[in-house]
Order: C-alpha cells, then sequence, then structure tokens
C-alpha cells in the first residue's frame, strides 16, 4: 500500500506535470507562424513590408518590385516627413497611415498635396526603384535599368501611374515610419484591402554600424523619431536605435504574442540574417505569405545581388548592389568597438532576447566569426 502522504506527492506531481504541458501548449500555439489565408482569386493582395531605415529593406524591397505582378512603392512616407519636418513621428501616423490607404486602393490623390505641384512621376521617392513606374503603362517604354528609366520614363504623368496600379494583382510598400502596429488597425479592419505586414528587423547592432556610415542621410529622420527632444549628437544614434528595438519588440510582441483577431495570419516576422543566410529559401516563404510564385528571373536576380563580393558600406546606402550576404550581415563584428556594442545590448537587450539575438561578452568573442551569434530556434 502506497503510504497517503506519498500518494498525496504523487498527485500533485501529476497535477504539476499537467499544467506544464498546458502552459507549454499555450505557449507553443502562441509563438508558432500562423498560416496566412491565401488570396482570393482575381482579389488584389495590399502588402506593407514594414522595418526600420539600414535594416536591409530596400533589397526586400526590390524582391517585390522585381515581380511582374507587383506594384511596388519605395518609402511614400517620405514625402509626409519631408513637408511636416518641424513635427515628431507621432503626430505624423495618421497622416501617414491615409496616404497609404489611399495608395492600396490605386487612389493617388492624398500623395498629391505632399508633392510639388503639377507632379509627375519622377516626383516620387526614389522612384526609379520600381519596376511598375519604369513600365508600361506607367512608362512609355519598358526600361531596361535605373540610369534608362530615369531619362526615359522623367515626364510621365501621374495620372499613367495611378492607372497602372489598378492593373496588378499586389500592391507593395516599404515603409521605415511606422513604429507600432496600432494605426494600422483600420487598415486590417477594411474589408475591401487583403492587408498583410512584413516585419523585417536585422540585429541592432549591425543596424548601428550601417547608421554610422550614413548618418549625414539620416539625421533628420532621428531628430523625429526622438521628437526633437534635446538629445546630444553622440547620443543621438544609441537612442534611435534604442527607439528602434523599442518599436520592434512592441510589433512582434502584438503580431505573435498577442494578436487580435482580425491580425491572425497576417503578419510574417523576418530577421535579415535569415534572408542573408538562406535567400532563396525564405524569399520564397515570403512570397507564399503574399500569394506569389518565384519566378526564374527573380530566382536569378536574387542569386546575383545575394553572392557578389560587395561588403556594402555608406557609399551604397540605398543602393542594390551585388554583395555578399552572408559576409555583409557579420561585418559589424570586425568593425565596430565592443564598448559600442556593450552600449546596444544594453540598450536592445528585451528586443535581442526575444528576436533571437545573442550577446557577446568580450571583444574576443565578437570578433570570433566562428561563434554564431543567430538563436535558429527564434523567433
Amino acid at each position: 500500500m502506497i503510504p497517503r502522504c506519498r500518494f498525496r506527492t504523487l498527485i500533485l506531481l501529476c497535477v504539476l506535470q499537467g499544467a506544464a504541458v498546458v502552459l507549454f501548449y499555450d505557449w507553443y500555439t502562441r509563438i508558432s507562424p500562423r498560416h496566412s489565408p491565401p488570396p482570393e482569386e482575381g482579389r488584389k493582395v495590399h502588402v506593407l513590408l514594414l522595418s526600420s531605415w539600414r535594416s536591409g529593406s530596400s533589397f526586400l524591397g526590390q524582391v517585390f518590385s522585381q515581380h511582374p505582378s507587383v506594384f511596388y512603392l519605395m518609402e511614400p512616407a517620405w514625402h509626409v516627413w519631408t513637408r511636416n519636418h518641424k513635427s515628431g513621428a507621432k503626430s505624423l501616423r495618421v497622416p501617414v497611415r491615409e496616404m497609404l490607404w489611399g495608395l492600396y486602393k490605386c487612389d493617388f490623390s492624398l500623395i498629391r498635396d505632399y508633392l510639388p505641384g503639377n507632379p509627375r512621376l519622377s516626383s516620387f521617392f526614389m522612384w526609379t526603384r520600381s519596376q511598375a513606374l519604369c513600365s508600361p503603362p506607367a512608362c512609355p517604354v519598358r526600361s531596361a535599368n535605373e540610369s534608362h528609366c530615369s531619362q526615359a520614363c522623367h515626364s510621365a504623368s501621374l495620372d499613367k501611374a495611378q492607372d497602372a496600379c489598378a492593373k496588378y494583382t499586389h500592391v507593395v510598400l516599404k515603409e521605415t515610419r511606422f513604429f507600432e502596429l496600432e494605426s494600422l488597425y483600420p487598415l486590417l479592419l477594411d474589408p475591401n484591402l487583403d492587408f498583410r505586414v512584413i516585419h523585417l528587423v536585422r540585429d541592432p547592432r549591425a543596424v548601428m554600424r550601417s547608421r554610422e556610415e550614413s548618418a549625414y542621410l539620416l539625421d533628420r529622420d532621428g531628430v523625429m523619431v526622438l521628437e526633437h527632444r534635446n538629445v546630444s549628437a553622440a547620443d543621438r544614434q544609441y537612442e534611435v536605435v534604442r527607439e528602434i528595438c523599442r518599436s520592434h519588440l512592441d510589433i512582434y510582441e502584438r503580431g505573435v504574442l498577442d494578436p487580435p483577431p482580425f491580425l491572425e495570419g497576417r503578419y510574417k516576422l523576418v530577421r535579415y540574417e535569415d534572408v542573408a543566410r538562406n535567400p532563396l529559401t525564405e524569399l520564397n516563404s515570403i512570397y507564399e505569405f503574399v500569394g506569389l510564385k518565384m519566378t526564374s528571373e527573380v530566382e536569378e536576380w536574387v542569386q546575383k545581388m545575394t553572392h557578389g563580393r560587395g561588403k556594402g558600406g555608406g557609399n551604397v546606402a540605398f543602393k542594390i548592389t551585388s554583395r555578399n550576404a552572408s559576409e555583409v550581415s557579420q561585418a559589424w563584428r570586425t568593425v565596430l568597438k565592443h564598448s559600442k556594442v556593450q552600449r546596444i545590448q544594453e540598450l536592445c537587450k528585451g528586443a535581442m532576447l526575444l528576436l533571437g539575438y545573442r550577446t557577446v561578452e568580450s571583444e574576443e568573442e565578437q570578433k570570433r566569426l566562428d561563434i554564431d551569434l543567430l538563436d535558429p530556434g527564434q523567433p
């Protein structure tokens, strides 16, 4: 016969084990990726590529731009921020959202308010990065490259671009000027949109290295992110990176850990480092998420862009050039001073832990490239 005290102990252990199984299952189902509903046949898909500056979003944007079914625009919110550069990021969330809402419906009337008089195709920020803008029917001729597009399509009318937008199955907008998901809820709730969010993140230590090389291009945006607070020039980059990490953490928690019902299946987190290591595998997954099929032409372009000899750097900021993607993703480890790395790790420890970026405890560990700092089990 089992003694009464031992019997009670066994019962208690069984209860605890059962509770542990329930808690583990709940945790697993929360972090496991949710399947996105397949796009309805004949219905336009609306994609927001949401990221921060210097995180590989220009490359991922081009992966969409290269697809023949995609109408792509690069950072249209740039126009809102440039026109209102004395404002802060928070006060511009609604104007930016309303403008994007119109663009997703191929209605360019709101963005016209932020463009110079008699706007043309070339009035768009980084307009030559869009294959859709450099091809018929937006442009009279199909351009072979950005230089040719700049010459051949410069004077095309904005009305042509608006008409062209309606002919594509996917509208993809790349943005770096949203710092939470709540502002986007009206788009997710709009029954006329099939709205999906791709959230691209990157190791904040790599972001800092890239920001330092492009600081002069990012200064005004950084001031707006910090709401024009009085921050010294020496601390400004760190404070911006802190805000970026905070926003990535908030967006991820809202998108994965506690999503509202209307967001489930419509949010996908992507780590730049995963794309750099396995570009075609990751990009096929991204295409599947939005209902696109990989083409041989896009596959060839990706192979060329991710297996070059380039190392990246400030002189190629916002440019898409052939690089060794894996080496670029780790370049910070040999360039950044360890004291800077330590400070970034302290500022971003919460986001780094949740997103699967391991910290380094010494300069030696930092520079040992054989030590993997990416947690394959996360996010």
